[in-house]
């Protein structure tokens, strides 16, 4: 079985290729996914269809050249950390943004079960208006 840690760095990996359904690989049925409020799709959604619709539909319609540079992993076991960049062009306003974010993951048995985002909610929404 593959570490937690492999997990995620391959899941981040599948996020460059915009590969979701290698993103969604290692990912419970029942996961909850919360991105953090004040974010564009701000809420918890269970479930990877949810996630895809509610999240990465989302971003990708509202943003141009939207994406996640993973700077480093921090290995926890049952929980990993990913430190990074949030950047893209906003479709809207034309206005670019870039957010220092860490994204918290913890897994069961090899599946991704939470994810919670940690971000800068205000230089998005500055890009938005």
């Amino acid at each position: 079985m593959r570490s937690n840690y492999d997990i995620i760095k391959d899941h981040y990996a599948a996020s460059d290729r915009k590969d979701i359904a290698g993103m969604m690989a290692e990912v419970s049925l029942e996961v909850q996914w919360t991105e953090m409020a004040g974010f564009p799709c701000a809420g918890t959604w269970v479930g990877p269809q949810a996630i895809i619709e509610n999240v990465f539909v989302a971003l990708g319609g509202a943003w141009d050249n939207y994406r996640f540079d993973l700077e480093y992993l921090v290995d926890g076991g049952e929980r990993i950390v990913g430190v990074g960049t949030y950047s893209g062009v906003n479709r809207a306003t034309g206005k670019s943004m870039q957010a220092r974010v860490s994204h918290v993951w913890r897994l069961e048995t090899g599946k991704v079960v939470q994810f919670e985002q940690f971000t800068d909610t205000l230089l998005v929404a500055n890009a938005m208006r």
